[in-house]
Order: C-alpha cells, then structure tokens, then sequence
C-alpha cells in the first residue's frame, strides 16, 4: 500500500523524519519496502536504520526534488496561437516575479486558445531554466536539465511541467492545471511536495490498510495525539431513512449493509490535489463521485460502492412510489453478471451478490455491475457500505480472478462498524466535490454485530511474556494510544487492566489467545529493539522422546541410503485423481468417506487425499518426461473421513515408486536393465530388515491397482503392513507414464512403527569359519519360495545363518507342475568350527523336514 504523507500528516503530525518513521513502523510490523521523493529533498545516499543491534536495515529510496527556486506555482493569464504550428501554443505566464511567454505542446491547454485573457488565470507548475526534472519524452525516469534553446525559431529555456516530468506519475499527456487557490511564486516543493510510504500490509496487519490505520500507528509509535475528523468519528445514531430497503439473507456472509442517499450531483473532475493524492497512493481518478468512494476507502479502509439511484428506481417498475430493495444473498446456478471491467462473469453458488428485486448488480465486496454503475448523467447516487465474511471475499475473488482494492481489504477483514462510517466519509466527500445534497439519515441493517473481546493483563503477564517491566500504567498508556479501551482495577495484590478491543479490529482474540495479541501490541509499541536478550526465567520441561517421529526419521535415513528421493507432495486433491489409480468404479473410494474442503486454493484440489500412492504418482507423472529413472518414497497422512466426530483419522503411509534402468548408462559398464518386481522386493526386505522386524513374509495378493500374478502383500506376523508390486496395465493408461515397468508399494506406517523394536540383539563377529553349501531342491510350482527358506531356517536352527534363492529351473526334466529351487546356505557355529559330519547331520534334518512338510526332494 502506498502512504502519501502529506494524506497522514491530515491525521497526526509527523514530528521525526521520514526515513526515522519508515524504520519505526518497519520494525512494528508494518513494513515499508521503498520511499519515493516527490519534490521532498532526498537524504543523502540510502536509508539506514540502525537496529539496538549490529544489523542495518535498508529501505529502497528513489524520487526528484524540486528544488525550491527552479520549480514554483505560476500562473497563466492567456494562451496564443503560435505561427504555422497547430500543436504548439504560447503561454503568458507569470511566476511571482516576471512575467514569461512559454512554449509547450500540451493538448489540455488547446481549449484556451486564442481567446484572449483568461478570466479565471490556470495555476500551473512551472520549471525555470536550470532545473532538474524528468524527460517527458523517454522512457521510465531519466533526469534532465533545463538549458536555453531555440524551437521552430522561438527561444525557449523554461516549461511547464507535466505529472510524468515532476514524477507524480507516468501521466504525459498535458500540463498540470493545480487548484485556483494555489499561491503564485510559492516553491512547488512547499505547496504540494510529497513523500510516499510504499508498505507492504501482511494479513497479520490488515488494520493498517488505510491512511488512518497507518496513522494510529505512528501517533502510537512517537507518542504524539492522533486527528479524526469529525464525521468518522460519528456516533450519533442511524436514522431509519425511506429511500431504500434492505434483506440480508445470510448474516454470517454479510454482517452489515448500510446505505446513504446524495441527490443533485454534477458529474466533474475531482480537485486537483484530490487526483495527486490518488495517483500517489496508486490509484486513477475517474470522476468526483467514484474519486470519493476510492479516497474514503483508501482514508478510513471501508470500500465502497456507488449505484445510480435512478437507474435502480427505473428497474422497480409499476408502481412508481416503491423505493429500490436492496438484498444481499448467494448467486443461483448459472447466474451470470457483467462487472464493470466489461467482461461477463458466470458466478458460481458461493458468490455473494448484491441485488435489487430485478436481479444482481454486484459481486458483493469485488466489484460493482455495469448496469448500475455511475456515468455523465447521474444525478442521484446510493452509496453502499458492507461487511462481508472474508473468507467468501477471498475465494470468490480468486475464484472469478478479479483482484480489487476492495476485496483485497474485505478479504483480509473489515470490521462491521467501518460501515457507517465509511458511507458517512463518502457523502461527505461527495458533497463538497459535486455541490450535491446529502438526504437525511441512513438505512443501516445489523443482523449480526461481533462481539468485543475482553482480556484481563497485568505488569507480571509482560514481564514474564516478554521479559521487559513496565507499570500498570506503562502498559495503559500504550493499549490506549493504540484505541484499546482500558480500565485498571488497583486491587491487591497486583492491579489488573481489563482491556476491550477498539471497535475497528477483527483480529484480538479473547482469553489466553487475547492476552497473546494483547502483548504483542505491547511489544511493538514498546519496540523490539528494546528488548533485551535475557536467559530463561523458568527451567527447562523435561524433554520426552517421540518413538513414532524417531522411528519415521529412520526409515527416511534407511530408504535414503538405498539410493531413494524423498517428495512431500500436496495432502489435498480430487476424488477424480485419485479414481485414476482404479482399474473400476467397484473399486473406488466412496465420495462420502472423502474429507471436503470448504475453501479449497484450487478448484482441482477440494478433497483430502485418501491414498497416498496417488501423490507419489503424480509427482512421477510430472517427472517422467525429465528423467529416465525415479526411485521415490514419501512418508505422510491420509485422510479419512470420521463417523465418531469431525476431525478425520490421519493414519500414516509409506509410498514408493520405482520406474526405469538399475543405474544410468556411464563411463563404467553399469546395469541398465529395467528395474523388475524383485528389485522393490530387495528393497523393501532391506528395509525390514534393517528396521529388525521379525517373522516377515510375502504372500500373494489381489490388490485391483497392480498387476496380476507381479504383486504381493507383506505379513509381519500375523499382520498385513503393506501391498506391492507392478503396476496394472490399465492404470498404466491413466496416467503419461514411459514405457519401462512401474514398481510400487504402500506400507501401513501405523501398522509398522509399533513393530519395530527399542532394543534387539547384536550378534559379534563370528570368530570361526562358515560352511557354504547349494542345494537345489524340487518342489511343487505353487509352493513359494519364502515357504521353503522359512522351513530350511527352521530346520537347520541356529547354525544356518543364512539361506539364499539362487536359481530357479523348470523344463522336461523334473516334470510337469513342478520347479527347482537352488539355495545357497551358510553353516556357520558360534563357538567351534564345524566338520564335514556336523553340516551332514544338519543337512539331512533339513532334508527331512523339507520332505516331510513340503514334499520337496532334493534334486540329483
């Protein structure tokens, strides 16, 4: 937001410099991003504020100044014709000491001439020879120097300056022409010289969003009173006034509607020094009427929105004597509005209108209808001023992508009692602009004003808080220089302040969150700086582990040591997205169990997401073009929808992804084969593995998302923590995916964390030789391999430290309906070294067993 500071200096009186202010408020919260010198003397070199620390803060300066015997107020008594050019004039001017003839081109000055001596002389800004200015004629800001030169045979060495030339604004199209009451011969930097606070407002700051909001500020933050003027700060009560009606169909989307009625109005240029204010702060004059609603909005922080009253009472029809009826209420589907941008707009159900009996004629705090709008031949304007639920204000303004001032301050939140306040700004500023007459009274409907919050604070919650003391009476001062209103209760054994929030904030809370937003403001007032680095008062709490993060963390650690790339992906999607992992409607999550999103950032992104394999594969998806190989994992929610209450159950998942060659193709022969089922196998049994967890297992499964006959789920137990394999070929086709095989599992995280074990056994290093040995075994085709390995381990006891699948044979020769499975085994005793007749004995129990339990025989 752009601050004029000859607009705050009309609220309280700026008694340090500029570049001193810009730091204080910076530091309070409001941060100023850039100064610019409009005619003011810039400082030298930049703006520096030291901190109490050894920090510099910078602040970004630029502008011109008008230096105050080069650049003064004149005026022109007669424009002339110059010979044999249509498009240059001559100007007879006087700038308080002489009398001048001046060349210019400017096209507002036509209409003057040749007509001889002007009856009202046009007070204009006028630049000596010698001065600086901008060059009207190049691009951006270049300075240049008046110097004497001869155009078309005249001799020229002075002009008349355009808003482009004096750095108003990139406006070059005519002169100056200042207000009748500008004095001739004053310095222009002592008539209207200017400096503009570019600050950035946080939503946090949202009080600020105004000349006024800026200036509680600074009367707060350098102790002097703060000015209001005496229609904003009117209390007197609303009249019910005739002329208009109002129905508000939801209070909680529009708290407050207020409207005021001016008759009479004549349409014209707002004052001069009315548009410069505007263009300073960033905003184009259009005419007095709509100048009012953007000068009282941008002065106080209450938009408002003028209709022309005859076009709403022409849209009543028969009869004649009935007043417009205003009604706030939600768009129906399909409804459609041209706004005042000219572009028709289809609003969706959650759009908030304004509209009479005929139908819509604003979308409510955004922007105003063309049908309605004010034009050359309005006579009599309905002045609105609102509250609107800011939640609504944001997500229509996004959604119809119409960003305004208006909305960007109801969206951040306007108190309700800004309403009147505004609609009494803007009559008043129409009224001395237009000469138009204000009608008595206000028709105000308040179905639903907020409640005050009330928080109780003492000297010991600031010193404990924030480690600064300060007296009862400190603190009293500050609230109030703030608009708090304070009453002290000096009961033993500590006084107490009982706080009330002023009536132009949304954003105290009450209780412990009050008493939070409270000491903040404390803070600020009393500056940042200033609090000193001091050790805690109160000891440490205990410091409590927590097994489930710690264990998350591990899992990363591990998963990243295998070569994987952790993605943290959106938890908010669609239920179309997520079908897209779904071979079948049958198959589908259910709507209902979905968590909806009341104000989702994106239309595509309303739901929580339910499957978090879902995300991993879009962030696949994006990539696959880029990158020929992907292993991905991502730890994080899903969530389900609750039936016991309304917050969701968030169990956490584990998703990985695997697509493309083992390695990328180098200098060095690598592996470039397409990773397979086996190789998210390996990964996951690592990662088991690693994590200690006992008696897993791989058993077949019917997931519908992945391929028949190349997927598994794991066991731990008697518990299923997760499903993997290839991904089916009709997902395939949902998704713009490469060509190679996609290799994906998703692991119940809360099934797995509590298996994992605080301590378990570390085995030394054996001190004797292991025994190796292969056996190829045959066995039935549907028998797993997992089943045989679980039975050698068995059967073998302790002294088989390991068992390994080598190869696995079918063909004519062990048979139909049968495999060979070739093991590789390790025979390896703690405590001696094992003999030939040892690993025999060992072996033929195993044999056995196999035999026995699986009907496997040992392949000759």
């Amino acid at each position: 937001m752009k601050v004029p500071i000859s607009w705050l200096k009309d609220f309280v009186e700026i008694t340090i410099p500029i570049e001193e202010l810009a730091r204080r408020l910076t530091l309070a919260g409001l941060e100023v991003e850039a100064i610019q010198y409009v005619g003011l003397p810039l400082p030298a070199g930049k703006v520096e504020g030291h901190t109490s620390g050894d920090s510099v803060l910078e602040i970004n300066t630029s502008g011109i100044e008008w230096v105050a015997d080069k650049i003064v107020v004149a005026s022109v008594s007669e424009v002339m014709p110059y010979p044999n050019a249509d498009r240059l004039v001559l100007c007879k001017l006087y700038d308080g000491e002489q009398e001048h003839v001046v060349l210019t081109g400017a096209p507002n000055l036509f209409p003057y001439k040749g007509i001889g001596p002007l009856e009202k002389p046009l007070k204009v800004a006028y630049a000596r020879e010698g001065a600086q200015i901008y060059d009207g004629h190049q691009p951006g800001q270049v300075l240049t120097t008046l110097k004497r030169t001869k155009i078309r045979g005249f001799d020229s060495y002075s002009m008349i300056c355009s808003e482009k030339e004096l750095g108003i604004s990139e406006d070059h199209e005519g002169v100056i022409i200042l207000d009748e009451d500008a004095p001739v011969g004053v310095p222009l930097v002592a008539y209207m010289g200017d400096a503009v606070l570019e600050i950035s407002i946080l939503p946090n700051t949202s009080r600020a969003a105004s000349i006024l909001g800026v200036a509680r500020e600074v009367a707060a933050l350098t102790d002097v009173q703060l000015k209001q003027s005496s229609v904003i700060n009117d209390q007197s009560s609303v009249s019910d006034a005739g002329f208009a009606q109002i129905e508000i169909t939801n209070p909680e989307l529009n708290p407050r509607f207020v409207l005021g009625l001016i008759e009479n109005v004549e349409i014209r240029p707002s004052p001069y020094w009315v548009q410069r204010r505007l263009k300073l702060a960033g905003m184009r004059p259009i005419s007095n009427i709509v100048d009012a609603t953007n000068y009282a909005m941008l002065e106080i922080g209450e938009p408002l929105h003028a209709f022309d009253y005859d076009v709403l009472v022409g849209r009543i029809g028969d009869p004649p004597h009935k007043v417009p009826k205003i009604i706030t209420r939600i768009a129906r589907p399909g409804e459609k509005l041209t706004t005042l941008d000219g572009v028709e707009r289809t609003l969706d159900e959650k759009t908030v209108l304004v509209c009479d009996t005929a139908g819509a004629l604003s979308i409510a705090g955004v922007m105003g209808g063309a049908e309605s709008e004010v034009s050359e031949k309005t006579c009599n304007i309905l002045l609105e001023g609102a509250a609107w639920n800011f939640t609504n204000i944001r997500r229509t303004a996004k959604a119809q992508n119409l960003p305004s001032e208006a909305s960007f301050r109801f969206s951040r939140g306007v108190h309700p009692s800004m309403a009147e306040r505004g609609v009494r700004r803007g009559l008043e500023l129409m009224s001395q602009w237009s000469d138009g007459v204000v009608a008595k009274g206000l028709v105000d409907n308040y179905p639903l004003p907020p409640t005050t919050p009330a928080v109780e604070i003492t000297s010991a919650d600031v010193k404990r808080w924030l480690g600064i003391e300060l007296s009862i009476e400190e603190i009293k001062k500050i609230l109030e220089s703030l608009e708090f209103h304070c009453d002290l209760t000096p009961h033993a054994p500590r006084s107490t302040l009982h706080v009330a929030g002023p009536d132009h904030r949304l954003d105290i809370g009450e209780g412990i969150v009050g008493k939070a937003d409270l000491l903040e403001e404390i803070a600020r007032v009393y500056g940042f700086d200033r609090i000193l680095e001091t050790r805690l008062a109160n000891g440490l709490p205990p410091q409590h582990s927590n097994p489930s993060l710690e264990r998350e963390e591990r899992i990363r650690d591990l998963l990243v040591k295998m070569g994987l790339q952790e993605v943290v992906s959106y938890h908010m999607t669609s239920i179309e997205r997520e079908a897209r992992l779904f071979p079948s409607e049958g198959a589908k999550p259910h709507p209902e169990r979905y968590v909806q999103l009341v104000n989702p950032i994106a239309s595509d992104r309303y739901v929580m997401r339910q499957n978090l394999l879902s995300s991993v594969m879009e962030v696949v998806e994006r990539n696959a073009r880029i990158r020929a190989r992907m292993a991905l994992f991502e730890i994080g929610p899903v969530f389900i929808a609750s039936e016991d209450g309304d917050l969701p159950d968030e169990p956490q998942r584990l998703a990985i992804v695997l697509t493309g060659p083992r390695s990328l193709p180098g200098w060095q022969p690598a592996d470039t084969a397409a990773m397979d089922f086996y190789d998210l196998k390996g990964i996951l049994a690592a990662l088991l593995e690693a994590l200690h967890i006992e008696a897993v297992r791989y058993e077949s499964a019917g997931h519908p998302s992945f391929h028949p006959g190349k997927q598994a789920k794991v066991q731990a137990g008697e518990r299923e923590i997760g499903v993997f394999g290839e991904l089916h070929p009709v997902i395939r086709q949902n998704y713009d995916l490469p060509g190679s095989p996609l290799l994906a599992a998703e692991l119940d995280l809360d099934m797995l964390l509590p298996l994992i074990p605080e301590r378990y056994i570390s085995q030394p290093v054996p001190a004797y030789p292991p025994v190796l040995e292969d056996l190829a075994l045959v066995v039935d085709e549907t028998l797993p391999a997992e089943r045989v390995a679980e039975v050698i381990h068995q059967a073998g006891g302790k002294i088989v430290t390991g068992v390994r699948l080598f190869d696995v044979y079918r063909g004519e020769k062990i048979g139909a309906g049968k495999k060979s499975l070739a093991y590789s085994l390790t025979y390896q005793a703690p405590n001696k070294t094992l003999t030939d007749r040892d690993v025999a004995g060992i072996r033929t129990r195993i044999l056995r067993r196999l035999e026995q339990e699986l009907g496997a025989a040992l392949r000759s």
